[in-house]
């Protein structure tokens, strides 16, 4: 009870200081609707410019590694591993796993392979299914492609703290019902935190996705969160700690291809794989 009333205390004084933001005295519920599209799109392109802008916009690639941690259905830590993943924007992901990079996930927009200790084959529907999911999911991917799609709605969803930090809420609904609330920090107009709200027809409600950043480092002129944490209706199921990123580093034509998995397990896969590579030339 104190600290709700601390919190209210604190957002009170604050709105009471004049934040030097339009939104700092605005009740979200007194906008006309596109006074608040407006104010919500005013937000969303300062975070964009925060976040590098047109370098930010424009890029095409991206390589980052680090480590990686998942978690069980009683948030217990199941595994903890090293990670590089790569990205050609706007719908090609590779995530090579493991110090040695011998377990990789590539998918290219609907299709999907996956290297192990068995060879190249093809990820189940499920694993794609997954991965579409996840990219609607994206907020980069959001801010980087999917602003100007018609029937996106825009609202400013006002002020709030969090972890003390005041934090301005944007709220964009797509045309499929799916609605991203981002909370976007004052003093920096970097994202603090992002809420996706995913239609469920089969339990009649939405799951709630939560994403956590922290720790910006600037990475090639673009800001990038070096820590980023995930939660599904309010389990954590992810995180990430970020050991550095680069973009646009000129990754090779075939990077995202099957073959290029097919030569990687001739590198890694033993004696045997080389073997039958050997055959199959």
């Amino acid at each position: 009870m104190r600290l709700k009333f601390a919190h209210i205390l604190f957002l009170s004084l604050l709105l009471a200081a004049g934040l030097p933001s339009s939104a700092s005295a605005q009740n979200p519920d007194s906008l006309m609707p596109d006074q608040s599209a407006v104010l919500a799109k005013k937000i969303l392109g300062q975070l964009i410019e925060a976040l590098g802008g047109q370098a930010y916009l424009n890029a095409q690639e991206s390589e980052c590694s680090g480590r990686l941690s998942q978690f069980g259905h009683n948030t217990d830590l199941t595994e903890y591993l090293e990670f590089k993943v790569y990205w050609h924007y706007p719908d090609w992901s590779r995530t090579d796993y493991g110090k040695k990079g011998n377990i990789i996930d590539l998918f290219t927009g609907n299709e999907g392979w996956t290297l192990d200790h068995g060879g190249v084959s093809p990820e189940p529907p499920e694993s794609i299914a997954s991965f579409q999911e996840l990219l609607r999911n994206s907020v980069d991917h959001l801010l980087r492609f999917r602003l100007n799609e018609q029937g996106m709605l825009f609202r400013y969803g006002g002020l709030d703290l969090i972890d003390m930090h005041p934090v301005d809420w944007v709220e964009i609904t797509d045309r499929d019902g799916r609605l991203y609330r981002l909370a976007v920090r004052r003093e920096n107009h970097l994202l603090e935190r992002s809420v996706v709200l995913v239609p469920n027809e089969k339990e009649l409600e939405r799951t709630e996705f939560t994403t956590l950043y922290s720790n910006y480092h600037p990475q090639d002129g673009i800001q990038t969160p070096f820590q980023i944490s995930r939660e599904r209706n309010a389990r954590r199921i992810f995180q990430a700690f970020y050991y550095g990123c680069k973009y646009n580093p000129g990754l090779p034509a075939d990077f995202f291809t099957k073959s290029a998995l097919e030569r990687r397990f001739a590198d890694v896969g033993g004696k045997k794989a080389r073997e039958r590579a050997e055959k199959e030339k």
